[in-house]
């Protein structure tokens, strides 16, 4: 069911919102320290997230500092985490870049039915219900630079707790592969659905997209030694064809921000809804390449896996070090060159 299905309904509860702006400081963002965790939003009680917005500064020339360079990695350096209902560890943890589709840190607008990036903003509208509370960290991982975020949270606050609540969570996984190795993009165990997946790509050598021929594999509850969904390709998942053959393109549920072959880079998305993944114990997704060892080249990539699971705080496998979160940044115009 798409999200137009129910706008004629008058929503439940009552509709709120946490901001950053301070009125009597006239202060419009919250500060993010260098090396430091801060809650930027807070809120007890029952109720349902409809709708996240949120930018910064750092990776484009602020106006307000004209001495500060523009540093695209910030879209690995700031870390989002989502808690709900007062868990002592986070249902969502990933760099913010790649949570709203930026994890080759380049900005470029496109807009779907759950989240995107709009002219300088970040958006999701991923229906986020809770119990009992929910707070929002972000991190900044810049050893000697601080940053600052503006953030709005559309919240329903009810008066009981959602009925047959599943929580929003993600996983998030990057690295180095050999051609031949899988690309692991969600492992999780208990009760749940996977929702979607936004998926960033890059082939180590240039003028290489052969990457693109892993379909996709879910393991799930009993079926574990074989898959129980098997693809054909990594871009026919995402519902494209001959690589991506015309290029970028956005769509409610599915689309590629990103696409440069020369660079060996692809940026994808894809939202289940009536298709969602539903799993009872546990699910494995990865990506496997039937290539020959010998047709295929290293690659690298960084997934984030969208979707809902019984527990406020499912497993997470953890987040690497800046190191290896920037290994895969090449920077445009300068393909020889890597941040390290």
């Amino acid at each position: 069911m798409r999200l137009t299905a129910h706008l004629w309904h008058r929503p439940d509860g009552i509709s709120r919102q946490c901001t950053t702006f301070v009125p009597a400081t006239g202060d419009k963002t919250c500060a993010l320290p260098a090396g430091h965790r801060v809650t930027v939003a807070q809120v007890q009680g029952a109720g349902v997230i409809t709708r996240l917005w949120l930018t910064f500064p750092g990776w484009f020339w602020p106006h307000w500092a004209p001495d500060a360079q523009p540093d695209p990695s910030v879209f690995k350096a700031l870390m989002l985490r989502f808690y709900w209902d007062g868990a002592a560890t986070p249902s969502v943890e990933t760099p913010i870049g790649d949570f709203f589709g930026a994890g080759h840190c380049e900005y470029g607008s496109f807009t779907s039915d759950f989240l995107g990036t709009s002219s300088g903003g970040f958006f999701s509208y991923w229906p986020m219900p809770y119990a009992s509370g929910f707070r929002i960290e972000i991190e900044n991982r810049c050893p000697t630079r601080d940053h600052e975020v503006f953030l709005n949270v559309n919240y329903q606050q009810l008066d009981r707790n959602p009925e047959a609540v599943r929580y929003f969570f993600t996983q998030f996984h990057t690295g180095r592969r050999e051609g031949i190795d899988e690309a692991v993009v969600l492992e999780t165990r208990g009760g749940g659905h996977f929702s979607g997946l936004m998926l960033a790509m890059q082939g180590e050598p240039m003028n290489y997209l052969r990457f693109l021929e892993a379909p996709e594999y879910f393991f799930i509850d009993d079926d574990w030694e074989a898959p129980r969904i098997l693809g054909t390709g990594l871009e026919d998942y995402f519902n494209g064809g001959w690589y991506f053959r015309e290029g970028p393109f956005a769509g409610p549920l599915h689309g590629v921000p990103l696409k440069d072959p020369f660079r060996s880079m692809v940026t994808m998305y894809r939202f289940h809804v009536q298709d969602a993944i539903a799993f009872e114990r546990r699910c494995r997704m990865t990506f496997r390449n039937p290539r020959p060892a010998s047709e295929l080249h290293p690659y690298w990539y960084a997934a984030v896996a969208y979707g809902y699971h019984d527990s406020p705080s499912p497993p997470q496998p953890g987040l690497p070090d800046h190191d290896t979160l920037m290994a895969m940044y090449r920077i445009r115009d300068r393909d020889h060159q890597a941040i390290p």
